[in-house]
């Protein structure tokens, strides 16, 4: 019923559930019993967990020789935590930067972060939490390069990356600049940065799920744990398939 209401953004009361045996009028449960437990495997953690055991259900095909960082803005019709005026987008948003590996599954993602704010804001604890949840799972991520655009071009992400042993192939924000920069060229493999366009299709794959194409969860929780949901279901997509 979860993944119905996903799938169709439909409200709550429209679920489709089946009349209870018997031919009574009476249905075999209530649209608020499905409502009730999404919420409490948000706050508890356990749709987190489902999207954590969906990445070691697929980690033997797991390809990590390139993680991508790539964000999208939701607009939040009724407002809510972590939400905030975004200019671009004339809106209330709320911005989400997953983590995918080179085929497009999702291994990672941020909190939410408010619209207001650019993409770099607060962005190294939201990596080393990312990186430190990946190794927890037993994913190995060392050496493998971390591609992100221009507006990830900081030197606190960076940094982080070569703590975690990865290779930050970050497209240069010449914005950043106060001079000409001295030394060595920062390592930059377009070849490798092209591999980006996965985390588009991962986009296009969370764009399907029409609940979290506009966000009505006031709580940071509740509109996570749909996340959770749709990121599992993503990456499980190969195994149900065979």
């Amino acid at each position: 019923m979860q993944v119905y209401w996903l799938h169709t953004g439909c409200q709550w009361y429209q679920l489709p559930i089946a009349p209870a045996p018997g031919g009574s009028e009476k249905k075999e449960l209530s649209h608020d019993v499905v409502y009730y437990h999404f919420r409490k495997w948000s706050r508890d953690g356990s749709l987190q967990k489902v999207w954590e055991g969906s990445i070691m259900t697929i980690s033997a095909a797991l390809n990590l020789s390139k993680l991508n960082l790539d964000g999208s803005h939701t607009i939040a019709k009724k407002g809510g935590e972590t939400v905030a005026y975004q200019g671009r987008k004339k809106a209330k948003t709320t911005n989400i930067l997953p983590i995918t590996e080179a085929q497009g599954f999702i291994l990672a993602s941020t909190g939410l972060i408010a619209g207001d704010h650019n993409d770099a804001y607060n962005l190294k604890p939201h990596l080393q939490t990312a990186f430190k949840s990946l190794k927890h799972l037993g994913v190995e991520i060392s050496g493998a390069y971390f591609n992100a655009d221009k507006a990830f071009d900081t030197k606190a992400a960076r940094k982080t990356c070569f703590n975690h042993a990865l290779i930050p192939n970050i497209d240069e924000n010449k914005r950043n600049r106060k001079g000409t920069k001295r030394g060595r060229k920062r390592l930059f493999n377009f070849e490798v940065y092209k591999h980006r366009f996965t985390s588009e299709r991962s986009f296009a794959w969370i764009d399907k799920f029409r609940a979290l194409l506009l966000r009505f969860d006031r709580r940071e929780v509740y509109f996570l744990g749909a996340h959770f949901i749709a990121f599992a279901l993503i990456n499980l997509r190969h195994v149900l398939n065979q």
